[in-house]
């Protein structure tokens, strides 16, 4: 009998990749969906669709019944709730593994930003569950990069450049598979590094040079010009993502792969090779 492993956000960037990779691996895959129509434009029958809703505990208690696994990839407001009640109900519903994807800041020395407070508390809710986890501590996704493009310009609020190792959304994907075959991987948390070091006005000059050959040069804001525009227009958006750059810039990018490395194989995707593999599959759709 094959195990049923149950997505949590399985239509965002990096839980689709998870969910596909899992099918693959030849797992049932499991989707809370609140939209079911959008879920099947994503995937086909063979992945079972659930109607339902991360915060509200009954629909969640259907959802993981009979589930081997649950992997928790939900992010923003909703992220803590979600890991929350999927402690909660895992013990009762005898469930053997939890994955979650938390971040490679997510340490308790940063615990003074919000979002990290909300992530240390999702991992603390699914440590004291008793139950096996992977926790995964990825840096930035490649998948970003494209949101970085707004109006025809390409813009990054920061003050300097940081050096990311960039990891692909597919890498990911692989190595959660990976952890639900491993026994080694069982109640640890793992770093995602990719292969290379890259600042955000790097990674995206070259994210541009394929995909927006228009845009000469990339943009950048200073975080204190950024907030003050933010101020005057009423921008909440800008204002958060001033504040989330300027705490990405102080706390850098902590974390050792390496364990990861060793018992899931480390991400081998370069930037170059994303990019190569975005346009194909571009290509493929026109």
């Amino acid at each position: 009998m094959r195990e049923r492993i149950l997505v949590l956000g399985a239509t965002g960037m990096l839980g689709e990749p998870v969910a596909r990779q899992l099918h693959e691996a030849g797992f049932v895959v499991r989707i809370v969906v609140r939209d079911v129509a959008k879920a099947q434009k994503m995937f086909s029958e063979s992945f079972e669709l659930v109607d339902g809703d991360v915060t509200d505990v009954a629909s969640l208690r259907q959802a993981m019944t009979g589930c081997y696994g649950v992997h928790i990839s939900v992010g923003g407001a909703v992220d803590q709730i979600s890991a929350e009640n999927v402690a909660t109900l895992a013990p009762e519903l005898d469930v053997a593994h939890i994955t979650y994807i938390s971040g490679s800041t997510v340490q308790k020395e940063n615990g003074w930003f919000p979002m990290t407070a909300q992530k240390l508390a999702a991992e603390t809710a699914v440590i004291q569950s008793h139950i096996p986890y992977s926790i995964f501590c990825p840096t930035w996704p490649m998948e970003q990069l494209p949101r970085f493009i707004i109006g025809g310009q390409a813009t990054l609020v920061g003050d300097r450049p940081v050096p990311w190792r960039w990891f692909a959304a597919a890498d990911l994907g692989r190595m959660v598979v990976q952890a639900y075959q491993r026994e080694g991987a069982l109640n640890k948390r793992l770093y995602v590094h990719g292969p290379e070091p890259l600042s955000m006005p790097e990674a995206l000059d070259q994210y541009c040079r394929t995909f927006h050959p228009e845009i000469s040069a990339v943009n950048m804001l200073p975080i204190e010009r950024a907030r003050r525009i933010a101020a005057s227009t009423g921008n909440q958006m800008l204002a958060y993502f001033a504040d989330l750059m300027a705490y990405f810039q102080q706390v850098g990018e902590p974390g050792d792969a390496a364990e990861a490395n060793d018992l899931l194989g480390a991400p081998t995707t370069t930037l170059a090779d994303w990019i190569a593999q975005r346009k194909t599959e571009q290509e493929g759709e026109k």
